[in-house]
């Protein structure tokens, strides 16, 4: 255990990340996935938690096999927020912290047959959206009070390819001592606790209680099996068809 205690491992600081997470007992980096990519591409990190994408981008990393990140349908925080029609879009304001997200949303209204600049800043009118993930995508859908409409990329991504999106993985580099070590605690973790959701929602303030039991429970799946390995497949292969990547990785190193 202290030689687990020691590994160098980062995890997005969502709260969709706490049921893989909660009760690891080394110290933890919680930072954005955009940040913790670029920390575990330098060797900053061993181990991460991060955006499935940066598999698709540079697939050096094993990936710890059987849990995940993921929805089968609405995920409700990964989202495209705008005021008219989706086909009216011009621009999409992208948040800086993803990578996954971005290039999920580029596939869905490529597929549709849209061509929509990407930019970092604006304010949503007719013509420009706003993608949001995580937390901030969960206060500004709370706050938005009907004033805007939301798309939910993953009850998009489920209507176009009949699959589970998968939106992180634990990535491990592979200078990582005792990585099948790390990984077997990270899978039984993260395993124990989907299995014990009533303890673990009992162990969140009580003021997002309620909204754990509907999030944990019926938005997301922290499930790495055979649907979810396809519907990874599958985004890589769009990714490669709308010129988001040179070509398709190998299927992941599983540890």
């Amino acid at each position: 255990m202290a030689a687990l205690a020691a590994v160098r491992l980062g995890c997005v600081k969502y709260l969709n990340a706490r049921p893989l997470i909660h009760g690891w007992s080394g110290q933890v980096h919680f930072d954005d996935p955009s940040a913790l990519c670029r920390q575990l591409a330098a060797g900053e990190l061993e181990v991460a938690l991060v955006s499935s994408f940066e598999y698709l981008r540079n697939p050096i990393y094993s990936v710890v096999d059987r849990v995940a990140i993921a929805s089968d349908g609405p995920v409700y925080s990964v989202i495209l927020a705008h005021c008219g029609r989706v086909e009216q879009l011009r621009e999409v304001v992208v948040d800086p912290a993803s990578q996954t997200s971005v290039n999920l949303l580029r596939c869905l209204l490529g597929e549709r047959g849209m061509k929509v600049e990407f930019v970092s800043q604006g304010d949503i009118c007719a013509e420009r959206g706003l993608l949001l993930i995580g937390d901030q995508a969960i206060r500004f859908r709370q706050q938005s009070r009907g004033r805007h409409q939301f798309l939910d990329l993953g009850e998009e991504w489920k209507k176009a390819t009949g699959k589970p999106f998968v939106y992180a993985l634990w990535l491990v580099r592979p200078d990582c001592d005792g990585k099948l070590a790390v990984a077997q605690a990270l899978r039984s973790l993260g395993q124990n606790n989907v299995e014990n959701l009533r303890a673990l929602i009992a162990a969140q303030p009580a003021s997002i209680r309620e909204f754990c039991e509907f999030y944990f429970r019926e938005c997301l799946r922290f499930a790495f099996d055979e649907e979810e390995k396809r519907g990874f497949q599958m985004f890589g292969e769009l990714c490669v068809k709308q010129e988001l990547l040179p070509a398709v990785p190998p299927p992941p190193k599983l540890i």
